[in-house]
């Protein structure tokens, strides 16, 4: 056609074009760390920005991230730990370390607190649980937390350790984590953070009745979880994500067109919709991000992982 440009033309870059610009003449201030000092720390990270109407006693901010998978081993741990950090690593792309990293200095930036619903390991391994207290000690009492399913795995690929052996495991994680594992909470600027450890996809009679006493504190409650509740926006974005995987491993604990796992949970979940001090629900899992409609009161926030160096800011007003 006449309208066509020709490549060698094109290529050529003549007057009528404008020409092209070579790199090595394009500035190089970017690089100076006078000017950009963080130049490889924050441009990496991937942020959504929010606002949570809450009714707090002061405006503060929260870096929510999740699903970091930390794929440490110790030269001197099991062949098979071995093995599957090493594997995993590669799933994983090896630079989770630095995502945590930068998460939390960002964090100790720009916020007032940081939230981690999760996974922060891929699986339990002393030099996974040196890194927990690490940069848990790291981010100080600005960083609360909870479990994720890869906290109860000795070694990804069978899934969650069986229940006569994860007492000896909660007794590990307990020692590594500074916080309940079962329900914490935090009062911050007088809105309450409950963190509850949902990894097996259920809620326990125990773990109801600890939120109920928080309910009657009588304050707006920020929940933080691994796994969503499976709303129609995260099916869909799990969906999209996970297509040509296995979708299976991706928790459906609301009972998303299927029924609650057992009758505790689903007690729980109709509590919880019917909750007016619930203002909003934080959660990980799926590596994807989605926000939906839970209740009246409160819309839920999936961040996607941690490990692609993705997180959400909120604002809590």
């Amino acid at each position: 056609m006449a309208t066509d440009i020709a490549r060698r033309d094109f290529l050529k870059g003549g007057a009528a074009l404008g020409g092209l610009v070579a790199t090595s003449a394009l500035p190089t201030f970017a690089d100076d760390p006078s000017v950009f000092p963080n130049r490889g720390r924050f441009e990496r990270l991937s942020l959504q920005f929010f606002e949570i109407k809450a009714g707090a006693t002061k405006p503060f901010t929260v870096l929510h991230i999740s699903d970091t998978h930390l794929t440490a081993a110790y030269d001197d741990e099991t062949e098979r730990i071995r093995q599957i950090a090493k594997n995993r690593t590669r799933t994983f792309g090896g630079r989770q370390e630095e995502a945590l990293r930068d998460s939390i200095a960002w964090a100790k930036t720009h916020n007032d607190y940081l939230v981690h619903t999760g996974d922060m390991v891929d699986m339990v391994s002393r030099a996974n649980l040196d890194l927990v207290k690490k940069y848990f000690g790291e981010g100080g009492e600005m960083m609360l937390g909870c479990l994720g399913n890869h906290e109860y795995y000795y070694g990804q690929g069978k899934g969650p350790e069986p229940e006569e052996k994860k007492k000896a495991l909660r007794d590990a994680l307990a020692g590594a984590f500074p916080f309940k594992l079962s329900l914490s909470s935090s009062v911050l600027n007088g809105v309450n953070f409950v963190m509850l450890d949902n990894a097996s996809d259920t809620i326990s009679d125990e773990q109801a009745t600890l939120f109920d006493a928080e309910v009657k504190k009588g304050l707006p409650i920020i929940l933080g979880m691994h796994c969503p509740f499976m709303l129609r926006n995260m099916v869909a974005a799990s969906w999209r994500f996970w297509r040509g995987n296995d979708f299976k491993y991706i928790h459906n604990m609301s009972g998303f067109k299927e029924k609650y796992k057992d009758k505790a949970t689903e007690e729980f979940v109709a509590y919880l919709r019917a909750q007016p001090l619930l203002k909003g629900i934080l959660c990980g899992h799926g590596h994807v991000g989605a926000v939906d409609r839970f209740s009246p009161t409160a819309l839920e926030y999936e961040v996607a992982a941690n490990f692609f160096f993705h997180a959400q800011e909120f604002t809590i007003t």
